[in-house]
């Protein structure tokens, strides 16, 4: 594994939401600011916005690591394929309270008993749906009919709402105008520029003990920035690869080819594949990354989580190394050399 070839305590570009590499770039730090505004409110709906792989879900993470346990009850809710009724259950679920074989009613009932007792505590419930996109237009509005539940001063229940951009589109359809004017904050979290792409990258080193190896020039975070558009999860997968690279070549230095490199390799490998004597269609080859892959909305059936990625990605490492490790041995016995040398002697 690459980490201890560079005194890594851990991997730096790993895929899985971590909020102990959490980076405050401009768009981060703004991002957290509305939702700590939205805390300090008690009430309403808090609504994020952003790419594919831009943070979101690191930032709620990140969010939650903050939250005292001793004012705040949340819930977190990430499967949002779901019709009103089972989003109802999704949401009971998520707060710790049975809902099996129980009615709509039944629902309902047990949440308003669990929100009032929260407040009788002197605790507040936060309720936060990530992956807001996929929320059908009824599922919205069961959401929003959930923020009816207060006091005679105050709300119940609060819901932050996270989600790639095409949800502004939902949440400014006509039908959407009750919740609109429960929205007390809303931010589009776009991507880093080249130097926030740059220091994300030192940082997430840094996290993990890096002393400077390895190290990276100019042309390779230009290199870098150029394929991810300053996506956070794009960067960690191609410097995921870029690494895993360098220790298999055992470099520790990289430059702007270095880079190319590895993005070319990427690409190949989720090209579309074709018959032979069959011409590739236009754009059919893919640039390696999430982002180039569905941009386009095409090939919904081979976009992965981010954890099986990972999970894929560590599998593969540890069978080059092992099958590097029998390679060295080989090479490095009498018995190794012997037969080399009887090898070319026969050729």
């Amino acid at each position: 594994m690459y980490e201890s070839y560079y005194g890594l305590s851990a991997k730096p570009f790993q895929l899985r939401p971590d909020p102990h590499f959490f980076f405050g770039s401009k768009g981060h730090k703004r991002a957290m600011a509305y939702l700590e505004y939205g805390l300090s409110q008690g009430e309403g709906f808090i609504v994020i916005t952003g790419e594919v792989g831009a943070g979101k879900t690191t930032l709620v993470r990140n969010l939650f690591n903050k939250l005292p346990a001793d004012q705040i009850v949340a819930a977190h809710i990430v499967n949002t394929h779901l019709d009103p009724d089972d989003t109802l259950r999704m949401v009971v679920s998520a707060f710790g309270l049975p809902y099996e074989g129980a009615s709509k009613t039944d629902l309902l009932t047990r949440l308003e008993q669990f929100l009032r007792a929260v407040d009788r505590q002197g605790k507040r419930a936060l309720l936060v749906i990530d992956e807001a996109q996929n929320l059908k237009a009824q599922t919205v509005e069961e959401l929003r009919m959930l923020s009816n539940f207060q006091t005679d001063d105050k709300s119940l229940l609060q819901t932050f709402l996270l989600g790639q951009p095409e949800f502004r589109a939902t949440l400014h359809s006509p039908t959407m105008q009750q919740l609109r004017q429960r929205v007390i904050a809303s931010y589009h979290l776009g991507p880093m520029d080249a130097d926030e792409t740059r220091a994300y990258i030192e940082h997430r080193l840094h996290t993990v003990g890096w002393n400077g190896d390895p190290a990276f020039d100019d042309g390779a975070h230009a290199a870098i920035f150029a394929h991810t558009g300053g996506i956070p999860r794009k960067t960690n997968t191609l410097l995921d690869r870029v690494l895993l690279m360098g220790y298999l070549e055992e470099l520790h230095a990289f430059n702007e080819e270095h880079i190319k490199t590895v993005i070319s390799d990427i690409s190949e490998e989720f090209q579309l594949p074709t018959a032979v004597g069959t011409p590739q269609a236009p754009g059919a080859q893919a640039g390696g990354a999430e982002g180039d892959l569905y941009a386009d909305g095409h090939l919904p059936e081979r976009r992965a989580s981010a954890e099986v990625l990972d999970e894929r990605m560590m599998r593969l490492e540890k069978s080059i190394v092992s099958v590097l490790s029998i390679l060295k041995k080989i090479v490095a016995t009498p018995q190794g050399a012997q037969a080399a040398q009887h090898v070319d002697t026969q050729e």
